[in-house]
This record gives C-alpha cells, sequence and structure tokens, in this order.
C-alpha cells in the first residue's frame, strides 16, 4: 500500500498529493509518456477526444500490467494549450476518481507530433 504525504499545499491546488510513499517491497511500473493515439494509430484533432484516449491509454497500460488507478504514485501531464487545463482536469477527475497521485502538469509549445495536444507519463507501484 502507497501512502500519501501531503504537507497542504495540493489542497489548495487540485486533486493530488503532496507526495506518495511507496512501499519498500512494491513492483514499480513506469508507463512512457502516453499520448491521445488510438489503438488503430489515429489521433483526433479534438483535444477532449485526445485527452480521453490518452487516459484511456494509460489504463490499459495499468490494467495490462495487472495495476489500477489507485496504484499511480506520480503522473506528469504534458498539454500544448493552457486553455485545454479546466477541460483536461474534468476528464482526469473522471479516469482517477479518487486516486491521488503526486501530479505535475505542463505547458509545453509542442509534443512529438504536432497534432498531439497532450500527453501523459506515469509511475505505479503496488505490493502484491
Amino acid at each position: 500500500m502507497n501512502t500519501v504525504r501531503d504537507i497542504g499545499i495540493a489542497a489548495h491546488i487540485g486533486a493530488y498529493s503532496d507526495a506518495v510513499e511507496v512501499a519498500p517491497d512494491a513492483r514499480w511500473l513506469a508507463i512512457s509518456g502516453t499520448p491521445g493515439l488510438a489503438p488503430d494509430g489515429t489521433i483526433s484533432p479534438d483535444f477532449h477526444d485526445q485527452a480521453t484516449q490518452a487516459w484511456t491509454n494509460v489504463s490499459d497500460a495499468l490494467n495490462e500490467a495487472g495495476f489500477g488507478v489507485a496504484d499511480l504514485v506520480k503522473i506528469t501531464q504534458y498539454l500544448t494549450d493552457a486553455a485545454d487545463i479546466a477541460a483536461h482536469a474534468a476528464i482526469r477527475s473522471r479516469f482517477l476518481g479518487s486516486a491521488r497521485p503526486a501530479s505535475m502538469l505542463v505547458v509545453v509549445p509542442a509534443l512529438v507530433w504536432p497534432e498531439m495536444s497532450i500527453e501523459i507519463e506515469a509511475w505505479a507501484a503496488r505490493s502484491d
């Protein structure tokens, strides 16, 4: 079981934890930067569709390895437009539910493909 360590900062900003401590016997899963690319290789021009697909991809990677969103320890989200932050927050909340991993959101000028507007990197850990 991972232990949330809050120092009072996250409560003022959003639904995440200031820090998450991982048990010493945990299995780790690193999820590469994951865009809103569909399994067939297509990418929607719509931010909402891309963000939903990106979070679906993260969820699928977790499930493939026997993890769930409650096992997320750290997420880093990259957006290419600050105007999408509120829409992303709503989509993220739907996928994370009550999970509160440590989190970083960065607005960047571009991602590896010009049509990408979101990418999510994640770390998960669980003690079996």
